[in-house]
C-alpha cells in the first residue's frame, strides 16, 4: 500500500503574502504542488493555461459541476473558479502532497469532502501593515483599498476554523513555520513505519 499525500488548504486575507509564500515553498519543497483551478475567466496576457488556471467556458464548468467534478467552487465578480477532485485525488494517490489556496468558504466546503485535509491560515501581523501592503501595491484608489481591508477582517474572522495559524511579519520565519507544517506532517509515527518499513524490519531483528 504506497504511502499517500496530504491535502493542505492555505487562506488568507488578501495582502497577508500567501501567494509570495507558497511560491517559495514550492521552490524549496519537492514533494508538493499547487493544484491548478478551473476558471471561466479570461486569460491575461502572460499566463498560460494548465500553468495559472485551466481555462474553461461557462458551459464546460456548468457541465463539471453538474458531474460532481468539483471539490469546491464560487463565483467572484461573475467569473466561476473551481478545483478539481479528480485531479488532487491522483496527485495524493501518487504521494505528493496538495495545496489549495483558497478562501475560507472554499475551505469550508472542502473540509466537509475531504476531512483528513490539513488548514493552516496567514496572518498579517497587523492592521496597519496589512493596510500598507494593500496601498503599496498601488493599483487601487482609496475606495478600492477600504473594500478591500474591510473583506480581509471578514476573511481574517474565520481563523480559528484552520488547524495552523502563521504570522506573516518576518517572511523568511513565516516561510519556516509554514515549512515546518508539512515537515512535521511527514514525520507522523505511521507515516514514517510505511515509509521505512525495510529500515525498521532491519533494525529490530534478532
Amino acid at each position: 500500500m504506497s504511502l499517500k499525500g496530504t491535502l493542505y488548504i492555505i487562506s488568507a486575507p488578501s495582502g497577508a503574502g500567501k501567494t509570495s509564500l507558497v511560491r517559495q515553498l514550492l521552490s524549496r519543497d519537492a514533494q508538493v504542488r499547487v493544484s491548478v483551478s478551473h476558471t471561466t475567466r479570461a486569460m491575461r496576457p502572460g499566463e498560460a493555461n494548465g500553468t495559472d488556471y485551466n481555462f474553461v467556458t461557462q458551459a464546460q464548468f456548468n457541465d463539471m459541476i453538474n458531474d460532481g467534478q468539483f471539490l469546491e467552487f464560487a463565483e467572484v465578480f461573475d467569473n466561476k473558479y473551481g478545483t478539481s477532485q479528480t485531479w488532487v485525488q491522483q496527485e495524493l494517490d501518487q504521494g505528493t502532497d496538495v495545496i489549495l489556496e483558497i478562501d475560507w468558504q472554499g475551505a469550508a466546503q472542502v473540509r466537509r469532502l475531504m476531512p483528513e485535509a490539513v488548514s493552516i491560515f496567514i496572518l498579517p501581523p497587523s492592521r496597519e501593515a496589512l493596510r500598507a501592503r494593500l496601498t503599496g501595491r498601488g493599483q487601487d484608489d482609496v475606495s478600492v483599498i477600504e473594500r478591500r481591508m474591510a473583506d480581509a477582517v471578514s476573511e481574517m474572522s474565520h481563523y480559528a476554523e484552520f488547524d495552523y495559524m502563521v504570522i506573516n511579519d518576518e517572511f523568511d520565519l513565516a516561510l519556516s513555520e509554514l515549512q515546518a507544517v508539512l515537515v512535521t506532517r511527514r514525520l507522523r509515527q505511521s507515516a514514517q513505519q510505511q515509509r521505512h518499513a525495510g529500515l525498521i524490519t532491519d533494525l529490530l531483528s534478532e
